[in-house]
């Protein structure tokens, strides 16, 4: 039996070998910096991605500080969760300091 979010994870994993996309699930340790569940880079641009159970659309506060680094330095960001048919959700992240 899998958790809620590792059936996100799942059917992200099928989607995105489907797309060609290359991506890495970086195991966090406790040493080095934080980073989130897909690290992932298609036709040359670089995306991450926080894969989030059902109904949860939003990163904890850790994560979206993971996230801001990684927009400040040209990544794109998401949050993936999923629907009531099990349809992949696809939350973009934008930086919400008003700095660019």
């Amino acid at each position: 039996m899998t958790t809620p979010e590792g059936r996100t994870k799942h059917l992200l994993k099928k989607f995105l070998d489907a797309q060609g996309v290359y991506y890495f699930m970086p195991v966090q340790t406790g040493y080095g910096r934080s980073s989130v569940d897909f690290l992932c880079c298609d036709k040359g641009i670089f995306f991450a991605i926080e894969t989030k159970r059902p109904g949860v659309n939003k990163p904890t506060a850790r994560q979206s500080l993971v996230m801001e680094e990684m927009r400040k330095a040209g990544a794109q960001t998401y949050v993936v969760t999923l629907d009531e048919r099990d349809n992949l959700v696809w939350c973009k992240q934008c930086d919400t300091s008003g700095s660019k």
